[in-house]
């Protein structure tokens, strides 16, 4: 397989991973970035490659940078998964999901300090009732 070949693989599915993660339809994407639906589906398919103007559509539509298309698909940690998601939000969505994000990481906590007291109280009472 050529070099042109094997690049145009790689970006084909980067773009359709990256698209996938926005919750984008083919058909749906390829009207946002003014291609048809089979021009899609060929370029995610490495088939055929991308003019220049074509990836500065599909990075601004998704709100990511050029290299995670163009560059080889490096393992990405959850974190990096939702701040993605929490960077396409309105200003108004990423206050609300801040605000629920708070309130869960403390029943989080809350609920690993109950979890500890209640694993204290266990062993106290196993321990008074072998030593009574």
């Amino acid at each position: 397989m050529s070099e042109k070949k094997k690049l145009d693989k790689l970006i084909g599915e980067n773009i359709r991973r990256e698209r996938v993660k926005a919750g984008y339809t083919q058909e749906k994407f390829s009207e946002l970035i003014g291609i048809g639906p089979k021009s899609l589906s060929a370029v995610e398919r490495g088939a055929v490659g991308i003019s220049m103007l074509t990836l500065i559509r599909i990075v601004n539509i998704l709100n990511i940078s050029a290299g995670s298309i163009l560059f080889e698909n490096q393992t990405e940690n959850d974190v990096s998964f939702i701040t993605e998601k929490l960077e396409r939000l309105t200003p108004e969505e990423l206050k609300i999901a801040e605000s629920m994000l708070l309130k869960l990481i403390e029943a989080f906590k809350t609920g690993e300090k109950r979890a500890k007291q209640a694993e204290i109280a266990e062993k106290t009472a196993i321990s008074a009732s072998v030593n009574p």
